[in-house]
């Protein structure tokens, strides 16, 4: 059974979204401030998923979504008032997998809820073959879920992993981003759609951080990306 932590300071929407969610077959725990969000992240390992609200008192959404991407790759759903300015792509860029925007109905929850855990178990990193992808100075652990650069352990968001793991096991290919973005999210493609830009930006930011006399992903502009030559 999968375990879904709900962070959301106001009771009543907490409950309901834990009853909601124990209704359809989830196991559900809950969190009242970003403190304890951060915390149960830490300790329960087996939770499957997070629907973190961004207005959580001692810290907020944005803060603990910083906090546990350092040490967590959990799918995260955030949760965000009509009156937030914060963009998807913001959201995105803090390495959260999907929003929704309050009020919100239970069964669009359960939606993207179903979507976001589809997606996740669909990653490289749940293929039971032990496996190693490398590359220049990075590695990927397909069986462990972890990649390092030069010996240096590098902190990846489950789609950033996901991408990796697709380049590096084609090498030779050219994608285009309706191309990475249907392969790894497995949905169609919008032309407006900044999601593969905003994942690249940062898996390379990433890569430079720890090893900045290198470059791993190219820009073919017009096209798409590929492995860097």
């Amino acid at each position: 059974m999968k375990k879904i932590l709900t962070a959301e300071d106001d009771k009543e929407i907490n409950r309901l979204i834990c009853e909601y969610l124990s209704s359809q077959g989830y196991e559900t725990c809950s969190a009242l401030n970003g403190l304890d969000a951060v915390r149960i992240v830490r300790e329960q390992s087996d939770l499957s998923l997070l629907i973190l609200d961004l207005m959580l008192p001692f810290q907020s959404g944005d803060m603990v979504l910083e906090k546990i991407r350092a040490f967590s790759d959990i799918p995260v759903i955030v949760v965000s008032a009509k009156s937030e300015t914060r963009s998807k792509i913001d959201l995105l860029r803090m390495g959260a997998d999907d929003y929704i925007t309050k009020p919100f109905d239970l069964d669009e929850l359960l939606v993207r809820v179903e979507a976001v855990l589809r997606r996740y178990e669909g990653n490289p990193r749940k293929a039971e073959e032990a496996e190693l992808l490398t590359y220049r100075n990075l590695t990927l652990d397909l069986t462990a879920g972890t990649a390092t650069v030069c010996g240096k352990p590098l902190t990846l968001t489950g789609k950033e992993f996901a991408i990796l793991a697709l380049m590096l096991r084609n090498p030779a290919k050219l994608w285009s981003k309706a191309n990475l973005f249907e392969s790894v999210w497995g949905e169609n493609y919008l032309t407006d759609d900044n999601t593969v830009k905003v994942h690249m930006s940062n898996i390379r930011s990433k890569l430079k951080k720890l090893d900045p006399a290198s470059e791993y992903i190219e820009t073919v502009w017009g096209i798409g990306y590929r492995l860097a030559a």
